[in-house]
C-alpha cells in the first residue's frame, strides 16, 4: 500500500474565543500547498482513498489535494487524525483500509511526523514535517507492526 502523509498547510492564528478546530488555511498556505500538490501530480500520486482530520485546516488541505490529484471519491473524516491522536490509532485506521492501493491522510503535527516514524519501524526517529509537506511511505505488510519504506518527501521549499 502507498501511504501519503500530508500535513495541513499554514493556517490562520487562533482567534480569542474561536475553537482551534475552526482555523482556516491562509492564502500563503494555499499557495505553498498548490506547489507541493503540483509536484505530487507530476509524480503520479493517485490516492484511492483520502482520510482527513475533521479540523477545518486539514479538511481544506484534503479538499485541495483531492482536486489537484483528480480524486473523485468521498473525503472521509477520521477522528484518528486529530492533532493529539496516537500514531498507533492511525496505523489501525490504515490497516482497516487494507483493500486500498493508495491512502492519503491529511492531518497535523506532531501526529504526522510520529506516524511517519512508526510506519518506518522506528518510533524514536525524528521526522521534520513542515506545513504542507507530503511524505510517501510504502507498506507491503499490514500486520501488527508496520515496516514501511520511505520513498520520498516533498516540502514547499523543494516544490
Amino acid at each position: 500500500m502507498e501511504i501519503y502523509l500530508l500535513r495541513h498547510a499554514i493556517a490562520e492564528d487562533a482567534a480569542p474565543g474561536h475553537p482551534d478546530a475552526e482555523r482556516a488555511l491562509t492564502a500563503e498556505g494555499r499557495d505553498k500547498l498548490r506547489r507541493v500538490l503540483k509536484r505530487a501530480r507530476q509524480a503520479e500520486v493517485s490516492p484511492t482513498l483520502i482520510l482527513s482530520s475533521p479540523y477545518r485546516r486539514a479538511l481544506e488541505t484534503a479538499q485541495m489535494a483531492a482536486e489537484a490529484l483528480g480524486y473523485e471519491g468521498r473525503l472521509v473524516h477520521c477522528p484518528a487524525l486529530v492533532p493529539d491522536a496516537s500514531p498507533h490509532d492511525v496505523w489501525d485506521e490504515i490497516r482497516s483500509r487494507r483493500g486500498e492501493r493508495a491512502v492519503l491522510l491529511a492531518s497535523h503535527e506532531p501526529l504526522m511526523s510520529s506516524t511517519a516514524a512508526l510506519l518506518l519501524g522506528s518510533p524514536a526517529l525524528q521526522v521534520d514535517m513542515k506545513k504542507a509537506a507530503l511524505v510517501r511511505i510504502d507498506c507491503e505488510r499490514l500486520g501488527g507492526d508496520p515496516r514501511g519504506v520511505l520513498k520520498w518527501m516533498l516540502t514547499p521549499a523543494v516544490a
